[in-house]
């Protein structure tokens, strides 16, 4: 009995520090003020997207290349990386073409879509669409076409026009957004 009182007291001891710190408010990793920027893909890669990622049932490839992100002053990041969906159905294959993370809301075409991990693909007739894990259709957007971008990458984020305004590019085809009030 006393061996079991000691272990009980043992184990309290032990995990009320954990317990305290999930009833903390939780802020980013990285949450010293700074300024926003721009991502590249050796700042993304395999250091925030891991080599692969689960969609649909399945797990496909990061091409660790082709991924990009915005870090907000406050450390709370928005980055996504191509994948390759070759696994998958003809049907979720035309849609699902990267793999979308964001900590924070972010409004693509009037729309707020909330922090969470996402399928993403622009489809044909200037549409993006963003998936939930289930290949389930969360948010439909108007995309746009750079006509004027002299060497289309993959996917890569710009700044866009007016502070906080920044675009994700799969090709010339793209999509703008903020962080959402």
């Amino acid at each position: 009995m006393r061996v079991r009182t000691s272990l009980c007291l043992l184990a309290t001891t032990l995990l009320a520090p954990a317990a305290v710190s999930f009833a903390r408010p939780q802020t980013p990793a990285n949450s010293a003020p700074g300024k926003e920027a721009i991502l590249p893909a050796a700042d993304v890669g395999n250091k925030l997207l891991p080599e692969k990622v689960f969609f649909r049932g399945q797990i496909a490839p990061v091409q660790a290349r082709n991924t990009g992100g915005v870090r907000y002053a406050d450390g709370f990041l928005v980055f996504a990386g191509l994948v390759d969906s070759s696994g998958y159905s003809t049907g979720i294959r035309e849609k699902y073409q990267a793999y979308l993370i964001n900590e924070v809301p972010i409004e693509i075409g009037g729309q707020t879509l909330q922090p969470g991990a996402y399928g993403i693909g622009f489809l044909e007739s200037n549409k993006f669409v963003v998936m939930d894990l289930g290949a389930n259709d969360v948010l439909q957007a108007a995309s746009a076409k750079d006509t004027e971008m002299k060497r289309p990458v993959p996917l890569q984020f710009t700044a866009a026009s007016g502070a906080g305004n920044y675009r994700l590019y799969h090709g010339r085809d793209y999509v703008e957004f903020h962080r959402a009030k």
